[in-house]
């Protein structure tokens, strides 16, 4: 039975199996790709951990541990570690936080910035070749269910979910 069969009448029911495919489809995926990330940093020293830390300063800038802790959706002690690692491996530094005298900001050292400058050439070439048939377009709209997907599971988690409005349906609104 197909996924559009199996709703019979109810037209949420495909979206939602759909949906569902894709929550099934994302623990593996993600082990895969830490496997893969883990792979590529054969030799370096560093784990999948610190290579997300690493993209994560490369492509926001220093950040507080605590502000790390939450970009990647971790507890800050997981990351501290990571910091510290990298940091005995030369790639990030603390400096001084002018917003907060106790919370240094890590940032990325010129050697950190090169090491994940070729980490992510190599994998962006791996990736250009291997994903040929997937259009901007496509991705940007895994993208946007990603971020949707993500947002919904954030209230779930923490108990904050509320329904979106539809600003064209008029029974939704407060009166």
């Amino acid at each position: 039975m197909s996924v559009v069969e199996s709703g019979a009448g109810d037209e949420s029911a495909p979206t939602e199996e759909l949906l569902y495919d894709v929550i099934r489809r994302l623990w593996p995926l993600h082990r895969t790709i830490v496997r893969a990330v883990e792979r590529e940093l054969e030799g370096t020293g560093m784990t999948a951990g610190e290579h997300a830390l690493l993209d994560a300063l490369r492509s926001q800038g220093p950040r507080t541990v605590p502000q790390l802790a939450r970009s990647l959706g971790l507890d800050r002690q997981p990351v501290q570690r990571w910091v510290n690692h990298a940091s005995e491996l030369g790639l990030v530094v603390t400096a001084p936080n002018p917003a907060h005298r106790r919370s240094s900001l890590i940032r990325l050292t010129a050697e950190g910035g090169e090491v994940m400058r070729g980490i992510q050439e190599s994998e962006a070439g791996e990736l250009r070749r291997g994903l040929t048939d997937l259009s901007a377009d496509d991705i940007s709209t895994t993208l946007r269910v990603l971020d949707r997907l993500g947002e919904e599971f954030r209230h779930l988690a923490d108990g904050s979910h509320v329904a979106p409005e539809d600003p064209d349906n008029k029974d939704n609104q407060p009166e």
